[in-house]
């Protein structure tokens, strides 16, 4: 044996840790990359719904038919959109990555909170005195056929796609810069300030609008579920046509 000191094996090196992941995944630049696109899809929305009227020479008898072909259109072409950013840039899938997930809660408890924030918009509205001001809305409500299409377009496909942008998409957003609260704050106004021009540009519409989206994103914050949300909105765009329904008095004779 020699006298040279037995030397400890040397470890091998280790890899640095990886660094936490983030939530959510994406940046302010593919928001901006989603809000730049939402000009010319609604323009190739408008083409695609005339361009089909035009060649099966179908009759332009309905405003609120129109126009809600063409925010299906826009609808299905922004979200499509969305889905190459996520699949390019990140390879993530859509309807995962804006937490559409398993509802944590009853069903009927997330109906019966959405007809409540129902009643609460409908009481803040009267506290605010929202003006009754002519606008785009409530014109095309006034046909009872068109209204009728409204509100099934109003409970099904809207609040799906309203609550994947404004709490699926943009809400994460702001909670991991700003905070629970004022990120669920931001993105309510974001989503009563969309409303603004529907309701004939009324700043008390787009408040009351904006309680019901920090209601729909307390709930999105609470379950980590948009489908949650989504059902939520539902509940509470349904409420609301109920009760307009229930002022009709011509609908009955459509039968």
């Amino acid at each position: 044996m020699s006298g040279e000191p037995i030397q400890p094996p040397v470890p091998p090196e280790t890899a640095p840790p990886a660094p936490p992941q983030r939530d959510p995944f994406w940046s302010y630049s593919d928001l901006a990359l989603f809000l730049g696109l939402t000009f010319p899809i609604l323009l190739m929305s408008w083409g695609v719904v005339r361009g089909a009227m035009a060649l099966f020479h179908l009759p332009n008898t309905s405003s609120a038919a129109e126009a809600l072909s063409e925010q299906f259109v826009f609808y299905v072409l922004l979200f499509l959109a969305l889905r190459m950013i996520f699949l390019v840039e990140y390879d993530r899938p859509l309807w995962r990555s804006l937490a559409w997930l398993p509802v944590r809660l009853p069903i009927l408890t997330i109906v019966m909170l959405g007809i409540l924030t129902a009643v609460g918009v409908v009481l803040a509205s009267y506290l605010l005195r929202t003006p009754d001001v002519a606008n785009p809305m409530t014109e095309m409500m006034r046909e009872p056929r068109s209204l009728i299409l409204m509100a099934i377009f109003g409970v099904t496909l809207a609040p799906i796609c309203e609550e994947l942008a404004f709490r699926g998409f943009l809400q994460p957003l702001l909670v991991r810069s700003l905070g629970v609260a004022p990120g669920i704050a931001l993105a309510g106004a974001a989503f009563g300030m969309l409303h603004f021009h529907e309701y004939g540009n009324s700043w008390r519409h787009a408040v009351v609008i904006t309680l019901a989206g920090v209601s729909f994103g307390a709930m999105r914050q609470i379950t980590n579920s948009t489908k949650a949300s989504a059902i939520m909105h539902s509940a509470y765009n349904g409420f609301l046509f109920l009760a307009l329904f229930a002022q009709r008095q011509d609908l009955p004779h459509l039968w």
